[in-house]
């Protein structure tokens, strides 16, 4: 399939006979396009790239070169997750970069969500490329970029990474095996694949991370405080008996006035309000918002605002549209 329009023929993949079909159809597209040479892949840990990785790997095998960079936008614990998952588990030639200051000292100062998500997009395939030099025969730069990912960026709700933030000067020629598809039919591919439900059913996560969580310009103090959140939130409402497609909190850049007691004594002081989202959605496009017992609710307040300079805690009713998931 060519092109980053979806044909209006294109029949939904929704059961295994129909992504045995699109999974043969790539393996040879891909052989086709990739031939005897190399292929680096941003490897996020996320269904998305998780997918394309397999996708890959059953077409050229060990030509595909595997990168992990911690950007220091990863939620809690998850750079030792993928490398335990990836390298140890799924014997992938993993390379793994820690670029945290890189990234974070690029991003200080820059408020704009838009320019952030350039800069994230521009570092990334920097540091591809960084990688791609000390290898031989690498041509070809894989991503996991999904349909939705392209629809949003030409209509200029936001722009993505591995879409709207790519330089001309980008000397790869990139392989995108799922561009064309919806969240929904990634994850029946990938079961189709044989990856383990902890991967195909994995929360999502955009590609800036919590790079457009933490609103605004981010601060490492925030960063940090959101980070902590992100896994309170995550561990209580994946206690539920039935989750939501996704759920994480954002912090903005504001605070408000709050109380704290030293010694018995109540003194005022500022902090930040996490404010926690939670939706439901098939492909990504549309979005409405589940119910979520008080009582986590409750729960989740009582464990955040004990995370240093917190002092509020709400929740995000909104749908999409006219939300759209992410705060920025």
């Amino acid at each position: 399939m060519q092109g980053n329009k979806r044909p209006e023929t294109m029949e939904r993949i929704t059961n295994e006979a129909l992504a045995q079909a699109f999974i043969e159809e790539q393996v040879a597209e891909l052989r086709e396009q990739i031939g005897d040479k190399k292929v680096l892949l941003a490897l996020s840990g996320g269904v998305d790239s998780s997918v394309t990785a397999a996708l890959l790997i059953k077409a050229v095998g060990k030509q595909l070169v595997c990168v992990h960079v911690n950007h220091g936008l990863l939620r809690k614990g998850e750079p030792e997750q993928v490398i335990k998952v990836f390298r140890e588990e799924l014997g992938a030639n993993l390379i793994y970069v820690d670029a945290v200051d890189r990234f974070l000292d690029k991003l200080a100062g820059v408020s704009d969500p838009e320019t952030k998500r350039k800069i994230i997009g521009k570092e990334f395939i920097d540091v591809f490329a960084e990688e791609a030099a000390k290898l031989e025969g690498i041509k070809f730069l894989g991503q996991g970029t999904i349909y939705p990912d392209i629809l949003e960026s030409e209509q200029g709700v936001k722009a993505h990474h591995n879409v709207g933030g790519l330089p001309p000067e980008l000397d790869f020629e990139l392989v995108e095996p799922v561009k064309l598809l919806y969240k929904d039919e990634v994850r029946v591919v990938g079961k189709a694949l044989g990856l383990p439900d902890s991967m195909v059913f994995r929360q999502p996560f955009p590609g800036p991370g919590l790079g457009v969580r933490c609103v605004g310009a981010i601060t490492r103090d925030r960063l940090e405080a959101l980070r902590e959140a992100d896994a309170i939130v995550r561990e209580e409402i994946g206690k539920l008996p039935e989750t939501p497609w996704q759920y994480f909190c954002a912090i903005p850049d504001i605070k408000s006035t709050g109380i704290k007691y030293t010694d018995g004594k109540g003194e005022r002081y500022m902090g930040w309000a996490v404010i926690i989202r939670a939706v439901n959605t098939v492909d990504a496009v549309t979005a409405t918002v589940p119910e979520i017992p008080f009582a986590t609710l409750c729960t989740m307040r009582d464990k955040i605002v004990k995370i240093p300079g917190v002092n509020r805690v709400l929740w995000d009713i909104s749908e999409k549209p006219v939300a759209t998931i992410e705060w920025e």
